[in-house]
């Protein structure tokens, strides 16, 4: 994985930060929502290829899919923090 993947990869996890936050706020500001978006979209890719074989190619760029997964993964991310946050 070279640099200009990783920065994809964060890039995409930004902008899915902010649409899984919009589905399903998450209270955790801006940095905390970027930040959940990236390990989300870490989350959705690795998700993506167990399950269905399929996930978010970091040298695909920006496209419907990566992003798609990316949001999922961050959604799924946002409800794992959020059992977590309530149980403490």
């Amino acid at each position: 994985m070279d640099l200009t993947s990783i920065l994809i990869w964060v890039a995409v996890g930004a902008v899915a930060g902010f649409i899984a936050n919009a589905i399903k706020p998450n209270g955790f500001g801006t940095i905390g929502t970027v930040i959940s978006g990236i390990i989300g979209s870490f989350l959705g890719g690795y998700l993506g290829n167990m399950l269905l074989g399929a996930g978010a190619d970091a040298d695909a760029g920006f496209n419907l899919t990566t992003i798609l997964t990316a949001v999922v993964g961050a959604l799924i991310f946002s409800f794992i923090l959020g059992f977590v946050k309530s149980k403490t």
